[in-house]
């Protein structure tokens, strides 16, 4: 897509020896320095702190949920809770993000030693990434979302969508995102496209996470979560 501008990104370096990149993409209105302290706080695990994170920052566009309010977002949203949906915006943001995985890739990084994860727009963003991206990457992190897109990303999912790890978490009582809207899309990844449930003896296949009454947010146990996952799929590389 010509005359895209490359998105700013703040970079949480890899505390040991770089072998492994999380891309993680913020929600709507916020920066990815709303979530450096969790990256900040991940890296220094022992067992993670070979990897970098990227937090890129959204354009500030016109939002019409918001009355039209210009802010950070990844896509328009028309209504919160509409089907009606931006897909331009959505595969403008995706065709970015690519070019962020292909900077890891020509870096060095190979595909599938990067992740690609966010919360609520972020995660919508992962997913329409991950799914669509020419290269197998390693995984990706869905918080607080849901899939857009549907019939589109069906078209357009790559042969390596049902091989992919997914983590997946979301609060029961979500009033941006419904828990069921999470359920519904997780629903459509299997049936439509192959996505399976991940197994104890595999990192391939969808994780699900479901935390009672929690809101529009993260919390402490979610992020746990993600970091036995973290070990799991991005595995300290021997030397």
């Amino acid at each position: 897509m010509a005359g895209l501008q490359p998105l700013k990104f703040l970079t949480v370096p890899a505390r040991a020896k770089h072998t492994a990149t999380v891309i993680f993409v913020h929600g709507l209105g916020d920066s990815g320095n709303g979530w450096q302290p969790v990256a900040s706080l991940l890296g220094n695990v022992p067992s993670l702190q070979h990897i970098k994170w990227i937090l890129p920052h959204a354009p500030r566009i016109p939002v019409t949920a918001n009355g039209g309010s210009i802010m950070p977002a990844w896509y328009d949203i028309v209504a919160f809770g509409s089907t009606v949906e931006d897909e331009q915006g959505i595969l403008r943001s995706a065709h970015s993000l690519n070019e962020l995985i292909s900077a890891e890739v020509e870096a060095g990084i190979p595909a599938e030693r990067v992740i690609i994860g966010g919360f609520s727009q972020g995660g919508a963003m992962s997913l329409t990434t991950g799914l669509t991206s020419e290269r197998k990457l390693g995984g990706i992190v869905i918080m607080s979302s849901y899939l857009p897109l549907r019939p589109k990303i069906k078209e357009m999912v790559g042969t390596h969508a049902q091989h992919l790890p997914i983590f997946w978490g979301h609060g029961t009582s979500d009033p941006i995102v419904k828990f069921e809207r999470a359920k519904q899309s997780i629903e459509f990844l299997k049936s439509e496209i192959g996505v399976l449930d991940a197994s104890a003896e595999s990192r391939i296949g969808l994780e699900f996470h479901q935390y009672p009454g929690l809101v529009h947010s993260s919390n402490d146990e979610e992020i746990g979560a993600l970091k036995v996952w973290l070990e799991k799929v991005l595995p300290q590389k021997d030397e």
